[in-house]
């Protein structure tokens, strides 16, 4: 449910989030909230984030009415604009919101959020964030006549989300903000930070990077979003690390195993461990032994399957892009449990890309899958793909990549075919672009 990296950093800080050009429209508090601006942040209660989605876009709440609704978008093709110079552009205060979800002062929505280690559950939180991020996108589209809007904003990617804190606590008030902090001709990135209410103060959690797209009313088409200026050094900073993060991803697109061989040096790691797997007495290539403490990748699978109701749709009606991070999530943490015997904490989510939309109805399958251990470290890759009950053909939806700390150490996951030594060296670069980067930590929270 990107470059995704969750990350325990003493730098979270909430003016990371608030632009300088904001920061002129009003200070910012010890609540890391914005104060004296002329019209005053938007703040919204995470209940109504949904609600406004639909509103923004005419969606309605009743699955039965979803053919007559997606026929009254079709109308709504005349409203795109032809190019994007004919859109008027905006600043990074214009996209700025504040959603609450008050766990201490409404105990009443815990019971959602809860899981139980009595923590917060991270699934709901990528949900939320999620939801955020599409709304987020709508106001800094949105235009001044007030009309529905034609376009259809998804989620693409969840670039990064680094953590602060370690346990996300269920009695304590949550505040998320964001903002639009890059723009390209069609695509969005949104940054979001999470603040924790403890002794009349709110502290940073995590923050957040998701790249969005635009798409016409049928969602078939990219369309165009108004152009984003920024204000001041810290709003061009924060665009320049915008384009920087487009190029990294390309870069790591371009050097996918898919595409390309492995390096000489992982060529090394992978035969070594091939000669470490040999029987000795036999010296046949064909015959292959297990090294002590060690377990087979093959042996080292989950499996899941959820049938897409329209309970789970999104504001498009299709399956929501929260929900499909969250199912595999939690999918990947049982995969960690199970293969450390122990309770597993995550430390780095990462790669997570839309690659097509999920149909209601659809049979959605999870294969869940660990790739690379080392020491105490579990990194497991979960498969997503649908099938289509009628045509039975099956798609590719997403991959996600979960970086998780056991209580011990773990086993060593060993391949034994080709396939499985490039998910071995998958796996590795993700763990060592999170983890040996010396940035990757643990959070507590399921």
């Amino acid at each position: 449910m990107m470059l995704v990296a969750l990350r325990l950093r003493a730098a979270c800080q909430p003016s990371r989030f608030i632009s300088r050009s904001l920061m002129t429209a009003g200070t910012v508090d010890a609540k890391g909230q914005l104060s004296d601006m002329n019209e005053g942040p938007v703040v919204i209660h995470v209940n109504d984030v949904r609600d406004r989605l639909r509103a923004i876009v005419g969606a309605s709440t009743n699955w039965s009415d979803h053919v007559q609704a997606m026929n009254e978008r079709k109308s709504l093709q005349s409203l795109l604009a032809k190019k994007q110079e004919d859109l008027p552009p905006r600043r990074m205060k214009d996209s700025y919101i504040e959603v609450m979800l008050p766990l201490g002062s409404q105990p009443e929505l815990r019971e959602k959020y809860l899981n139980v280690f009595n923590n917060v559950r991270f699934g709901r939180i990528l949900e939320d964030l999620d939801s955020l991020g599409v709304l987020i996108c709508y106001t800094h589209t949105k235009a001044e006549s007030g009309h529905t809007s034609p376009l259809s904003i998804v989620t693409a990617l969840v670039d990064k989300i680094d953590l602060c804190k370690k346990v996300i606590y269920p009695n304590c008030d949550i505040k998320f903000t964001g903002l639009v902090s890059w723009v390209g001709k069609t695509s969005m990135e949104v940054k979001m930070h999470m603040l924790q209410l403890h002794d009349g103060v709110y502290s940073p959690v995590l923050d957040a990077t998701f790249v969005m797209v635009a798409r016409d009313p049928e969602n078939k088409r990219p369309a165009f979003v108004n152009s984003l200026i920024p204000d001041g050094p810290e709003e061009e900073r924060l665009f320049k690390q915008g384009e920087l993060n487009k190029m990294r991803r390309v870069a790591f697109s371009t050097a996918s195993l898919l595409k390309i061989g492995p390096t000489a040096e992982e060529r090394t790691i992978v035969h070594n461990m091939f000669l470490n797997t040999l029987d000795t007495r036999t010296v046949s290539f064909r015959s292959r032994v297990l090294p002590p403490n060690s377990v087979w990748m093959e042996d080292a699978k989950f499996k899941g399957l959820e049938i897409c109701q329209p309970q789970q749709r999104n504001i498009f009606n299709r399956i929501f892009g929260g929900f499909l991070m969250r199912k595999a999530y939690e999918l990947g943490w049982a995969t960690a449990c199970s293969y450390s015997g122990s309770r597993p904490y995550v430390v780095a989510v990462d790669d997570i890309m839309f690659q097509r939309p999920v149909e209601i109805g659809s049979l959605l399958f999870l294969s869940s899958q660990v790739c690379y251990t080392e020491s105490n470290h579990i990194q497991v890759r979960v498969h997503s793909e649908v099938c289509d009950p009628q045509t039975r053909e099956h798609n590719t939806t997403n991959i996600f990549h979960f970086t998780y700390m056991s209580e011990k150490d773990v086993p060593q996951v060993m391949p034994q075919t080709y396939g499985e030594s490039m998910l071995y060296l998958d796996g590795k670069r993700h763990f060592d672009s999170v983890i040996k980067s010396g940035n990757g930590q643990s959070n507590g929270n399921l």
